[in-house]
């Protein structure tokens, strides 16, 4: 039983096949990984200052659980399908993406679907990456 449903293609297959699937579970594992990096954020701005050990504790394991999601969930399988989209669509384009669904999605709304969550996730790895590194190689500054 199918989630999302298929457009049968000229071959009298629908398109997608087993990894139609991947495609919706990415969607979703995308959704609730920014949903977690708004809540961490909101988070952190709504404990800082609190001196509350609880919270601190609290937000150290969201931010953990964020982190985790990027890297082992949300980052490689996005990147994965990402990938494989564009190499299908480039070997053979009525195999996943039909012409048919020109009349309906434009070329520059089905780059922006396919590409647009995978710009976000390098963005914010770009951004965990440098400072993850200011912290671990910045400067120790003592005053006497």
């Amino acid at each position: 039983m199918a989630l999302v449903p298929s457009i049968e293609s000229p071959r009298t297959r629908p398109t997608g096949g087993e990894l139609e699937f991947l495609t919706f579970l990415i969607l979703v594992i995308q959704a609730v990984f920014f949903g977690i990096c708004v809540l961490t954020d909101l988070s952190s701005l709504l404990t800082r200052g609190s001196g509350n050990q609880e919270q601190e504790r609290q937000l150290k394991k969201l931010i953990s659980l964020r982190d985790w999601m990027l890297a082992v969930l949300a980052f490689p399988v996005g990147v994965f399908v990402v990938a494989v989209f564009w190499i299908i669509y480039a070997y053979d384009r009525e195999m996943i993406y039909p012409k048919l669904l020109d009349n309906f999605i434009p070329g520059w709304l089905n780059h922006g679907m396919v590409s647009g969550l995978k710009q976000m996730a390098f963005f914010y790895l770009k951004k965990n990456l440098l400072n993850s590194y200011y912290l671990l190689f910045r400067p120790s500054i003592e005053f006497a």
